[in-house]
């Protein structure tokens, strides 16, 4: 049986390290892909991949993703372990989803590699396969953003996410309005300060309680200052992920700019997790005419920044429009 998986990659509007503790993200399933075309079958997975010089070849009963090379391989190894009885599978993998640039490549290859492995199940339960699957095999401790988005994703729409309650809402995008993609840095995420980031959001909510759940006033008693900076960034950039989807749904494009802003200050004063490049093209989007708003977006350290802007505003960069999320085909 042939078979063909296509899985989006995402971008973050506003929310980001928000995730991780529960609080409220604001993506988009975007159109740049990653594809998986092959023939189900065997006793075994095997891919190779025009990005990688490498190719994987890995048994159905993998129990130890952590331990596969090279690093494109454990994603998927890592699908493998966690799914109950995925199906041999052979093909090549091809993508549109630039590597290192914080749209979620790898998250893409999860989720196309779980629908290739044969798993039939709701968006959901195919979400927090992947993360499971990325949290064991590179002991990244992230937060499930980015598969719930690529298998949820709505065309047209921005999706309002509760990582507590798992609900996903669906924005709709303004017709007048482009998001547009700029890469600045190579970034990776593994080796990273991203793990420091949540545990220090794990000692913050030890004082507190869920940060989700916390205000301003309840942050500014925590004494170590650097937990109580990590606290104020989630807190706040909570808070402004409502006001920018209200702002959107109102078609108050200028206010959901301005938020825009304001999260990428936070991330780059509170969360440091910006770097001066990205900051300074973050700066000159915004001297920019017909740009809205613009910020760094994803996990940070390095990737893109995204930008709303009206029609034509930027000659660089990526266009993208919001997609449905994974789907399957077959050829029997």
């Amino acid at each position: 049986m042939n078979l063909q998986v296509v899985a989006p990659g995402r971008v973050n509007l506003i929310g980001d390290h928000t995730d991780y503790t529960g609080g409220s993200v604001m993506p988009l399933a975007i159109d740049r892909y990653t594809v998986i075309n092959g023939v189900v079958g065997g006793p075994r997975v095997q891919l190779s991949s025009t990005a990688e010089r490498q190719p994987l070849d890995l048994p159905l009963d993998l129990t130890h993703p952590e331990a596969v090379t090279p690093l494109w391989a454990k994603y998927v190894a890592g699908v493998i372990a966690e799914m109950s009885n995925p199906s041999g599978f052979r093909g090549t993998v091809s993508s549109t989803i630039p590597i290192g640039a914080g749209l979620s490549s790898s998250a893409a290859l999860e989720v196309a590699a779980a629908l290739a492995l044969g798993f039939d199940g709701p968006a959901l339960e195919l979400a927090q396969l992947c993360q499971r699957a990325e949290n064991r095999a590179t002991g990244l401790p992230s937060g499930i953003m980015d598969q719930l988005t690529i298998t949820s994703g709505v065309a047209g729409h921005a999706l309002l996410i509760d990582c507590s309650s798992l609900i996903v809402s669906p924005v709709a995008l303004p017709a007048d309005v482009e998001v547009v993609v700029r890469f600045v840095t190579q970034r990776r995420l593994v080796g990273s300060a991203y793990a420091d980031r949540v545990a220090e959001c794990a000692l913050a909510e030890r004082e507190v309680g869920p940060l989700r759940l916390a205000t301003v006033d309840e942050v500014n008693t925590i004494d170590d200052p650097i937990i109580r900076a990590r606290a104020l960034h989630v807190v706040t950039e909570n808070r402004r992920v409502i006001e920018f989807a209200g702002a959107l749904s109102a078609g108050d494009i200028d206010e959901a700019g301005q938020l825009m802003l304001a999260s990428h200050n936070s991330l780059r004063d509170l969360y440091e997790t910006s770097t001066p490049a990205m900051d300074n093209a973050v700066a000159r989007l915004q001297e920019t005419p017909g740009v809205y708003g613009a910020r760094m977006t994803g996990g940070g350290f390095g990737g893109c920044v995204v930008a709303l802007t009206q029609p034509g505003a930027l000659q660089n960069g990526w266009v993208v429009t919001a997609v449905d999320g994974a789907s399957v085909s077959v050829d029997s």
